[in-house]
């Protein structure tokens, strides 16, 4: 492929064709590289758009050849972004045009001109692109797995803490303000919105049954929960589960409720199945740093199985 046939066109919200066809993309990349070049929250601001979002799309004559999302939204640590090259494109310096227009963007949108870059599954080649334009790592986001069928440590029963099930509807102005609390440290998660929460009500995977709260058994207060996801099977392995995340009132802190919360929830995906398969896998995503939620998870038998790099400027 030669650059000078690419063009790239940067949209405040991709076209749904082009954005279906982003994401096909994506799946092609994944199987190639064995890691996904999009977060959940990029494929989702694609498809419905975002206010703050930026969509970067290059093409050779008629066709995708790569993507790059920015996500404005955080005025505290700047715009974020992803970005992937097709498999069939690579080593022609298209990386470096889209990274080069990220931060060109960047600048339009931030006055410090601020950009933090997601590299999925710390490739050879995302590092040498970093190390080119002068970005540093910064953070690194481990995707840790174990066997669905690795046994759970029994807890015994509670009587301070009442667990029960989410309700769509009657639980979520609740619900964020327990997750702002949980995850005031943590932006990505933190800010989630009521429209971030019913985007995900309405993906295929999404179960109340695998969403768990555990409320104080006298004031019936939310102290934590534990959300699960399911995840079909692909041509490189079964159906998996994922610990999707697990948040605790800081208040609440100390009584043991993130362990509870993570056994019932390693339970419940135990007993999973889908489209009639056993869960081959369960994973989950942790920042290297949070050295407390390494070992709790080591030690319940996860393993490092892929590594996220943030880069920034």
């Amino acid at each position: 492929m030669d650059l000078a046939d690419v063009s790239i066109e940067t949209v405040n919200r991709a076209s749904t064709e082009d954005a279906a066809a982003v994401l096909a993309l994506a799946e092609a990349a994944a199987r190639v590289d064995g890691a996904v070049p999009l977060s959940e929250q990029s494929r989702l601001e694609l498809r419905h758009g975002a206010p703050a979002a930026r969509e970067l799309i290059a093409r050779a004559g008629t066709g995708i050849v790569g993507f790059a999302h920015l996500d404005g939204a955080d005025e505290v640590d700047g715009p974020a972004a992803e970005l992937f090259v097709a498999p069939a494109a690579r080593g022609a310096g298209l990386g470096r045009a889209l990274l080069e227009a990220l931060l060109a963007e960047a600048a339009r949108v931030d006055e410090g001109g601020r950009l933090r870059v997601w590299a999925h599954g710390k490739l050879p080649a995302a590092e040498r692109l970093a190390a080119a334009l002068e970005l540093t790592a910064f953070r690194e986001l481990w995707q840790m797995r174990r066997a669905a069928d690795t046994p759970v440590p029994e807890l015994a029963p509670r009587a301070d803490v009442r667990l029960r099930t989410f309700r769509p509807g009657a639980d979520d102005a609740a619900w964020l303000a327990l997750n702002a609390k949980a995850f005031a440290h943590h932006p990505e998660q933190g800010a989630w919105t009521e429209d971030d929460l019913r985007r995900r009500f309405a993906e295929p995977w999404f179960d109340p049954a695998g969403f768990f709260l555990a409320e104080d058994a006298d004031t019936g207060a939310l102290l934590g929960y534990h959300w699960t996801k399911t995840h079909p099977a692909t041509a490189d392995s079964g159906p998996l589960g994922e610990v999707y995340v697990v948040g605790v009132d800081p208040a609440a802190q100390g009584r043991g409720l993130g362990a509870l919360l993570t056994s019932v929830g390693l339970r419940h995906l135990a007993e999973r199945t889908v489209d009639g398969a056993p869960l081959a896998e369960i994973l989950l995503y942790v920042d290297e740093d949070n050295r407390a939620a390494v070992k709790v998870y080591t030690r319940l038998g996860f393993r490092v199985h892929t590594i996220d790099v943030m880069y920034r400027r």
